[in-house]
């Protein structure tokens, strides 16, 4: 059976349990003597992230109060309801789920100072909040996902820039974004999945180099979108998904046509 929040045990951070003596001894001992806190349900002291998140939604005025509090997890939740001019001193926090909040919160001029945060998680979620004109400093991160994410979200003019990325994934956000005349410059790219996306997008007078690819894939999306010689040629290409593909853009032509 599934356990229920409620199901599972009210362990303080330390590990030890939460008891009507430990509730007695906390700084909000008045919120529980109100009701504003139930231990087990919504508790700061709760090793628990889904109790102490319920705990400052209920009471977010408090979070600046704990920033610097001994749990990463009360800090990374305080952090989502501080005031913004609290959040610098946490820049440097010890624990990543810390920085990952700040960086979801901070304004740009100290997004800035997060590019090169040891961990990608954060790296990740700067490169989804900062200016795009802040992030060719981000170009050369080590981690793909980092350099993906800026791929989808880099100014066009810059996208050759990473054309040639090591990573497939990068890859193929460039050929997805890239316009011409840059495009025609990843037909030759190693991989079959990027040349796919290229013959999906290059201008169809231009798909001459792709109908003789390596890859059959490649020619059957080349199939679908070809002109002229081009098509002549693919409708008798050695595959014969390559050919059918052919075939039904051709009568489609001729359809249009008349």
């Amino acid at each position: 059976m599934k356990l229920t929040a409620d199901d599972i045990p009210s362990i303080d951070w330390r590990g030890e349990p939460i008891t009507e003596a430990s509730c007695a001894g906390c700084v909000h001992a008045r919120l529980r003597a109100s009701g504003g806190c139930e231990p087990g349900r919504s508790c700061m002291q709760d090793a628990y992230a889904r109790r102490i998140d319920r705990f400052f939604r209920t009471w977010p005025e408090l979070a600046n109060e704990h920033l610097a509090h001994g749990y990463f997890e009360v800090r990374a939740i305080a952090a989502r309801h501080a005031e913004l001019f609290r959040l610098p001193a946490l820049l440097d926090d010890p624990d990543e789920t810390v920085r990952m909040q700040l960086a979801l919160r901070v304004p740009q001029r100290l997004l800035l100072r997060m590019v090169h945060d040891p961990h990608r998680e954060v790296r990740i979620r700067v490169a989804q909040r900062i200016e795009a004109t802040a992030l060719p400093s981000m170009l050369k991160d080590p981690d793909y996902q980092v350099r993906q994410t800026v791929a989808r979200r880099l100014p066009e003019a810059l996208l050759p820039l990473l054309m040639h990325d090591v990573d497939l994934q990068v890859r193929l956000e460039v050929a997805r974004r890239l316009q011409m005349p840059s495009l025609w410059r990843m037909v030759e790219d190693a991989a079959p999945e990027v040349r796919r996306i290229v013959a999906e997008r290059l201008p169809a007078p231009l798909l001459d180099a792709l109908a003789t690819d390596g890859d059959w894939t490649v020619r059957w999306e080349a199939a679908g979108r070809a002109l002229g010689h081009v098509l002549e040629r693919l409708l008798s290409d050695e595959e014969p998904e390559v050919r059918e593909r052919a075939a039904a853009r051709q009568a489609e032509l001729e359809c249009t046509h008349g």
